[in-house]
């Protein structure tokens, strides 16, 4: 009995030596602080003035207590240029996520060969990501200008009638606009997927060949599966572009020909700072908020609640 109370008094002891949760890693949690207060303060405080702000009638200046309730959303949704823009946001994210993901999956498959000048050809794909989208735009603005780009190199080649002219034709400006951002992006992607085939143990290579199972298929249903975390990494980078895409719209075309590339982003900017309406600038960014959570929300739910279940 006398052990068994030494024991329990040493291990008491032990307990009460012992920090409570609220105190251990406080040196982390102490440079934690700006950061949290960056996001709750500055993200979400400014997020939520943002949208009190849409219901209200603001123009140079914010205007709180001039209340219109939904006038602003319904103004905004009976404007063609707001569902021009959001009609190219679409048709640019949905093409930028599938051509940016196979051509840097691709890319990253061939390089993970061990293929000879791996580096330079790795850097010379990746170089168009160090650029800024205002230079990419200027650059592809001149290699789809028809007298002086592409097209008159094909014609002085001999092919006379060939004609790629997507900047000038609004039916298809938004692809001119999509083939610059295919550029700039998909070096980067190959190197996030790069990384993750390099992570794939070699074994499994070696069993499939045992196998005989042909590359593609094993990169179908056994490496791509294993890289999940990779994917959505790559669609979140991806998507976190296609969202505040502008300065490519900006270089290329300026919105034009008339309205037919205008994006989200560029009406927010172009209402708040230059039409100096507030209270419609607040409405479309609250909108391409709503947008996001839209596709956050039920990825979350179906990232983590679902591992919770299991």
């Amino acid at each position: 009995m006398a052990i068994t109370d030494a024991g329990q008094v040493a291990d008491r002891r032990v307990v009460e030596k012992r920090p409570s949760r609220l105190f251990k890693n406080m040196t982390a949690k102490i440079a934690s602080i700006p950061m949290v207060f960056t996001a709750v303060v500055v993200f979400i405080g400014c997020t939520l003035w943002t949208v009190y702000h849409s219901f209200t009638g603001s123009r140079l200046l914010p205007a709180p207590d001039k209340w219109v309730g939904l006038d602003q959303y319904e103004r905004l949704w009976g404007t063609s240029r707001w569902l021009i823009s959001v009609e190219n946001l679409a048709i640019y994210g949905f093409c930028s996520m599938i051509l940016s993901l196979v051509i840097g999956f691709t890319l990253a498959a061939l390089l993970d060969r061990k293929i000879r000048f791996e580096n330079t050809i790795r850097t010379i794909i990746l170089y168009p990501f160090a650029l800024s989208f205002i230079v990419t735009g200027l650059a592809w603005q001149w290699i789809l200008n028809p007298s002086l780009g592409l097209q008159n190199v094909v014609r002085e080649a001999g092919w006379t009638s060939f004609t790629f002219d997507p900047l000038n034709n609004p039916d298809i400006v938004i692809f001119g606009i999509l083939i610059a951002g295919i550029w700039q992006g998909s070096g980067f992607i190959m190197v996030v997927m790069l990384a993750g085939l390099r992570g794939i143990d070699e074994d499994i290579w070696k069993a499939s060949r045992v196998e005989g199972i042909p590359a593609w298929k094993t990169y179908i249903f056994i490496i791509i599966p294993m890289m999940k975390p990779v994917f959505v990494t790559a669609l979140v980078l991806i998507a976190s572009g296609i969202i505040k895409v502008y300065d490519l719209v900006v270089a290329q075309t300026s919105g034009g020909p008339g309205i037919a590339s205008e994006v989200p982003a560029k009406y927010v900017i172009e209402k708040m700072f230059q039409s100096q309406n507030l209270g419609q600038g607040f409405a479309a960014s609250t909108m391409m908020l709503v947008s996001v959570l839209i596709v956050l929300i039920p990825w979350a739910y179906l990232e983590f609640g679902g591992k919770k279940r299991d």
